[in-house]
């Protein structure tokens, strides 16, 4: 079982920077998959980025050149780094952790840009 803890979300005006972190207990490899999901709602839940072993990441057209997601193998953490943030980055965030066997999701984390 995979429990995960996201934190760092909040209320931030627009041009301003959130990092948002997520600490993952429980068995996972850093061959697992690791990143960040965002919902509003009414809409469906969209991948904002990822990351992989090794490092390979994998952006939302979006959110591309402002955003920056990282992981720390050693503490099963990873982070998403958010830049230049526009209103309409204001949902609620959601960690995720791919395994295998199983897809693992956070509590999600709300992000509030206002201009």
């Amino acid at each position: 079982q995979v429990q995960l803890v996201e934190s760092g979300g909040g209320l931030v005006q627009a041009g301003g920077s959130l990092r948002l972190s997520c600490a993952a207990s429980g068995s996972i490899s850093s061959f697992d998959v690791m990143g960040w999901y965002r919902q509003a709602p009414g809409n469906q839940r969209e991948l904002v980025a990822d990351i992989i072993n090794g490092g390979r990441t994998n952006y939302a057209d979006s959110v591309k050149g402002r955003f920056t997601i990282s992981r720390d193998n050693a503490k099963n953490t990873v982070y998403l780094q958010m830049n230049s943030l526009v209103p309409e980055d204001t949902t609620v965030y959601y960690c995720l952790v791919d395994t295998p066997l199983h897809r693992y999701w956070g509590q999600g984390t709300q992000v509030t840009v206002f201009s």
